[in-house]
C-alpha cells in the first residue's frame, strides 16, 4: 500500500467518522424535541471535526521526520504523545470559537457550561480520540513499513541474485572456450582441415552465446542450436568414436532454460567417457515433457559413475545457477545405466 492509498484511505475514514458523529447528534437532537435548526448539531460537530482537523494535520506535518521511529514503537507513541497538551490547550478555543461566531451571526448566543468543566470534558473526549486514531495510524504504518522492508529485502536478493548469475556465467564461458581451443589445438597437428573446420563452427557457437548477450535464460531452440554447435566441434575430434542423437519434442522449443546448461551435461560425457575409451560411444539428447515440467536428458552408453567423485566444474556451475534461478522447483541429477552409461537429467518449470 503505497503513501498516496493510504492518505486516501485515511481521508475517507476520518470523513466517515465524522459524518457518523453529525448524524448521531441529529438524531439526538430531534429525540429531544428540539425546533427543526438542524443547523445547530451540524455546527457543533462540525466545528469539532474542523478543529481536530487542523490540529492532526499540523501534528502530521511537524512529526513527518519522525516517521521512521515506528520501528522503535516505545518512541514512536512517546513522541505522539506530547502533542496531547497541544489539543487540551488548543481544541476548545478553535471549536467553541467557531460555534459562537456562528451563534452571533445568526443572532443567537451559544450557551456552555463553565469553561473549566467544558475544557476538562473536552479534554477528556479529544484525547480519547486521539489516542485510538493515533494507535490506528501507527498500525498503517508498521504495516507500510513492513511492506517497504520486504520490497527492499526482495531486491536485495534480487540484485544478489543477479549478481551471482552473472559470476556463474563469467566462469562458464571460459570454461568452455578453454575446452574448444584444446581440442582444435589437438587436431592441428594431424588434421589442419578438420582443425579450421572445428574453428569455423567454434566461431558460430561464440556468435551464438554473444547474441545471448547478459541475459541468464533463453529458450530451449537456441539452447539447443549452442549444443549443437559444441556437439560438432567435439565430433571433428572424435569423428569415428562417437554418435550423437538428438530426441527433442519441438513443442517444446520455446520453453526457457537456463543460457548453457545442456553444454556442460555434454561436454561432461566427452570428458569422462569418450575421451577416456576407445570402443565408440552412443550419445542421446532429449527433451520431453513430465506434467509442468521440462526434462532434459544426456545419456551415454559406457560411462561410469565413480564413488565419492566430485563434481566438475561445470556441474558444480549447473547446479548454483539452477538453484538461483528456481529453488527447489529445479533438479539436476546423475544415475548409472546398466550395463554401461550414465544419464544426466535436469528438470526445470515449464508452464506452456
Amino acid at each position: 500500500m503505497d503513501s498516496n492509498r493510504n492518505k486516501i484511505v485515511i481521508g475517507l475514514a476520518w470523513l466517515l467518522f465524522w459524518s457518523l458523529m453529525v448524524a448521531v447528534a441529529v438524531q439526538d437532537y430531534l429525540a429531544n424535541d428540539n425546533d427543526g435548526e438542524l443547523w445547530k448539531p451540524v455546527l457543533w460537530e462540525g466545528s469539532s471535526m474542523v478543529a481536530a482537523t487542523f490540529l492532526l494535520l499540523l501534528q502530521d506535518r511537524l512529526m513527518r521526520r519522525f516517521q521512521p521511529l515506528v520501528a522503535a514503537p516505545a518512541r514512536w507513541f512517546a513522541l505522539h504523545a506530547m502533542w496531547f497538551p497541544v489539543y487540551w490547550i488548543a481544541f476548545v478555543p478553535i471549536a467553541f470559537g467557531i460555534r459562537i461566531a456562528v451563534y452571533n451571526a445568526a443572532g443567537e448566543t451559544y450557551e456552555h457550561g463553565p469553561w473549566p468543566h467544558v475544557f476538562l470534558y473536552e479534554s477528556v473526549k479529544i484525547s480519547i480520540f486521539i489516542g485510538l486514531f493515533t494507535v490506528i495510524r501507527f498500525g498503517l504504518l508498521s504495516y507500510r513499513e513492513m511492506l517497504g522492508a520486504k520490497l527492499r529485502a526482495e531486491r536485495a536478493n534480487s540484485l544478489l541474485q543477479q549478481a551471482q548469475l552473472q559470476r556463474l556465467a563469467q566462469q562458464m564461458q571460459p570454461h568452455f572456450l578453454f575446452n574448444a581451443l584444446n581440442t582444435i589445438s589437438s587436431l592441428m597437428h594431424t588434421d589442419v582441415d578438420k582443425a579450421d573446420a572445428t574453428l569455423a563452427q567454434l566461431a558460430s557457437v561464440l556468435r551464438t552465446t554473444l547474441d545471448l548477450g547478459a541475459g541468464h535464460e533463453t529458450s530451449l531452440d537456441t539452447e539447443l542450436r549452442l549444443v549443437r554447435g559444441y556437439a560438432g566441434v567435439m565430433a571433428e575430434r572424435f569423428a569415428d568414436r562417437v554418435t550423437i542423437a538428438w530426441e527433442v519434442d519441438e513443442a517444446l522449443l520455446p520453453c526457457p532454460v537456463p543460457v548453457m546448461s545442456l553444454q556442460p551435461l555434454l561436454e561432461n560425457v566427452f570428458k569422462h567417457t569418450v575421451e577416456r575409451r576407445r570402443q565408440p560411444v552412443a550419445i542421446v539428447v532429449s527433451a520431453r515433457r513430465d506434467g509442468g515440467q521440462l526434462v532434459l536428458a544426456v545419456e551415454d552408453d559406457g560411462g561410469t559413475l565413480a564413488d565419492g567423485a566430485a563434481p566438475g566444474i561445470g556441474l558444480s556451475n549447473l547446479r548454483e545457477r539452477l538453484a538461483a534461478l528456481h529453488g527447489e522447483r529445479a533438479s539436476l541429477s546423475l544415475e548409472p545405466l546398466s550395463p554401461l552409461g550414465v544419464r544426466a537429467e535436469m528438470r526445470l518449470p515449464c508452464a506452456s
